[in-house]
Order: structure tokens, then C-alpha cells, then sequence
């Protein structure tokens, strides 16, 4: 086991590195759209009466609301793009360390280092941290990827979410649900070390 300041590696045996399945990304393409998505983030602003009308009506202060409405419908269309590209991610990440379990399982070599009864061992989170180490992605909070789509089977539509949710909570909610499932593990679950392992990342 090698330590390096406050993180445990397992030990992999022998000296060459081991292929891991390809990591399959699904492409972040652009919507198709995007008006439509902008529309009802429009009819989504003024049934929430999220910018107040003015009484009684100024034609100059209509603008400056009109103007505000838009404004808000962008951001929220933004962000529920931003939360699907996460969410996208985090599905394509557990499908990931779901492949990787069957070649740990299927590799005598690799098999021991997800039991919990031998220490130091790794955990699916492990998994996680390796991607993290790895750098595989500079745009994508992993864990937040990943607790998004713990928390969402499929990605709730965008007349499903609340202003408030879109702006200040799926984030709470995703670490909340990455911290839980984390937790399912051994608290000292182990590290796998970057250099030892290789993989591809394909984009779909």
C-alpha cells in the first residue's frame, strides 16, 4: 500500500498497467431547438411572476421588465443545459464503473481489490477519483455528475424544475446524493493508483 499525504493506494500486482473498458461519453450537441427550450423558459418566468408587473403600466419601464424576463429565461435555459450535460456525464460514468467491477471481478489479479474483507481495498467511488486524477474531463465535477444521476433515473424535463431548484439546489442535491452513496462504503476505502490503470475515452 503506498500512502501519499492523507490518500491510500491499493497495491497492483505486477508491472504492467491495466486496460480498463473504455469510457463511452455521450457528445454534448447542441439543441436542436434552442427557442423552444428559451419559450418555455419564458412562459416558466411569467407564470411564476418571477419579474413583477409594473402598475400602472410605463412603456419604458415595460421594456426594461421585458428585457429582465429575457435575461431570466436565458439563464434558466442555461442552466438546465448545464444540469443535463452533467447529468449526462454522471450516467455515462456509472455505466463506466459498472464495466469496471466485471473486469475486476474477471481478473485474478484485480478481484481481491474490491472486497471489503481485504485492506487496503477500493470502492466504487474509487472509481470516481480516478477519473479525477486522471483528468479526464476539466468541464465536469464528477461527483456532482454522478450524485445528479443517483438522484434521477432519467433527467427530469425542464416544466418539471423549479427556478429555484435550476439555481441553487441541484447542486446541494447532487453532493448531498454523492456524499450518501460514498458513504454506503468502508470509510477507508483506498485510492487506485492513476499510473497503473489506462483507459480510452470515447466520445459517442
Amino acid at each position: 500500500m503506498d500512502i501519499v499525504g492523507t490518500r491510500k493506494f491499493v497495491e497492483v500486482s505486477g508491472d504492467n498497467r491495466v486496460e480498463l473498458p473504455p469510457l463511452l461519453v455521450h457528445a454534448h450537441t447542441a439543441i436542436k431547438r434552442m427557442d423552444r427550450v428559451v419559450g418555455m423558459a419564458e412562459r416558466f418566468v411569467e407564470n411564476e411572476l418571477m419579474v413583477a408587473p409594473q402598475h400602472p403600466p410605463d412603456h419604458a419601464m415595460e421594456l426594461e421588465i421585458e428585457r429582465n424576463r429575457m435575461d431570466l429565461a436565458i439563464q434558466l435555459s442555461e442552466r438546465y443545459l448545464g444540469m443535463k450535460h452533467q447529468w449526462q456525464w454522471g450516467d455515462d460514468v456509472l455505466e463506466w464503473i459498472r464495466q469496471c467491477e466485471t473486469t475486476f471481478e474477471t481478473t485474478p489479479r484485480l478481484r481481491s481489490l474490491l472486497r471489503p474483507d481485504v485492506w487496503p481495498h477500493a470502492s466504487r467511488t474509487s472509481f470516481v477519483r480516478l477519473l479525477e486524477d486522471k483528468s479526464v474531463s476539466k468541464d465536469v465535477n464528477f461527483q456532482n455528475a454522478v450524485g445528479l444521476r443517483l438522484s434521477f433515473r432519467h433527467l427530469p424535463p425542464f416544466s418539471c424544475c423549479t427556478d429555484q431548484f435550476l439555481f441553487y439546489l441541484n447542486q446541494k442535491v447532487a453532493e448531498s446524493a454523492y456524499q450518501a452513496w460514498s458513504n454506503m462504503g468502508a470509510a477507508d476505502a483506498a485510492s487506485l493508483p492513476p499510473e497503473r490503470f489506462h483507459f480510452d475515452v470515447l466520445t459517442m
